[in-house]
């Protein structure tokens, strides 16, 4: 059963020793069906946008409205989560894990590892 106190259980120091419930970028822009959850503010969204939608499947959700909106983020493919420090994807994976989802991952690296994955020559690769 899923509940935020078994999530929060599972986070031993394994879990963070072996970082499976992280993902660079790069590695989930590569990943079949990946959904790219952004979870910044609509102000910031405003101030630096991401182009990611020849890239991966994309929906930007403010960690507010996460609660209201759960029913747009889907259980069936992997879920990168992304905020500009860590701090609301870290919130928000624990959120989704204690909701059921099982696929969730938050991204690393902040802006400039997104920066980097949107090189012309890696969305050259992912587009053909």
């Amino acid at each position: 059963m899923f509940n935020l106190e078994n999530v929060l259980r599972d986070m031993d120091l394994e879990f963070f020793a072996t970082g499976k419930h992280k993902i660079e970028a790069e590695k989930l822009f590569e990943t079949e069906n990946a959904f790219f959850l952004d979870v910044r503010s609509k102000e910031e969204v405003e101030s630096i946008y991401f182009p990611l939608k020849s890239i991966a499947e994309c929906i930007h959700i403010p960690t507010d409205e996460i609660p209201d909106r759960l029913s747009e983020i889907p259980k069936n493919k992997p879920v990168g989560i992304f905020c500009s420090a860590g701090t609301r994807s870290a919130i928000v994976y624990a959120f989704l894990r204690a909701s059921g989802y099982d696929n969730v991952k938050i991204i690393v690296g902040g802006y400039i590892d997104i920066v980097n994955a949107l090189k012309p020559a890696k969305i050259w690769e992912a587009v053909t």
